[in-house]
């Protein structure tokens, strides 16, 4: 009978300092998951996650680009980088600093501002068809429909291709689809 007292008594004693550690552990992951989570509170998604191994998204091809860091702020700005990476496909068409310093004076400035954050994504969204077509395929088309649900045209002026008046320049095909750079800013009509 003291044997059994014994052993029971042992495994109160053992089930108590297990409860005490693992309510322990699960405090101090508390304290780290909120803490992880207050420092990463706005970058949170599929466009922060490191991935060396995958083939580029759209996101990622303007990222490394030197000449699309205005675009990449302005995505950022709308806060537009998850939609950028998603399965796609996306043709994006990808303006140069050039073109946005070609826009009147002071617009990248107000575009940027946070009270302009809706406006800013709309006009971005106008640079974004939900399909992947290569420069030679979209002289085919006399129109194209883009996430801002507006359409514009698609031309081929001696043998080069302008959407929305704005010249395809170069192609990169990326793991979401293709980024095609453009001379000009797309500005939508409404």
């Amino acid at each position: 009978m003291k044997t059994r007292v014994k052993t029971l008594l042992i495994a109160i004693v053992a089930v108590v300092l297990v409860s005490c550690n693992s309510a322990n552990t699960e405090s101090n992951a508390d304290v780290t998951e909120s803490s992880a989570t207050e420092s990463s509170a706005k970058k949170q998604g599929q466009a922060f996650i490191k991935d060396d191994g995958s083939k580029p998204t759209v996101l990622h091809i303007a990222i490394a680009s030197p000449d699309h860091t205005t675009l990449v702020a302005a995505v950022q700005a709308a806060e537009l980088e998850n939609s950028l990476v998603n399965a796609g496909p996306l043709m994006v068409f990808a303006p140069t600093n050039a073109a946005f310093d070609a826009l009147p004076e002071g617009t990248v400035e107000t575009l940027l501002k946070p009270e302009n954050k809706d406006k800013l994504a709309y006009i971005l969204k106008h640079h974004v068809t939900p399909c992947n077509y290569t420069k030679d395929f979209l002289k085919k088309f006399k129109k194209l429909g883009q996430a801002s649900n507006e359409n514009i045209p698609v031309e081929v002026i001696d043998g080069e291709v302008y959407v929305g008046g704005a010249k395809i320049i170069a192609s990169i095909p990326a793991g979401n689809g293709i980024v095609h750079v453009v001379d000009k800013v797309i500005l939508p009509k409404k």
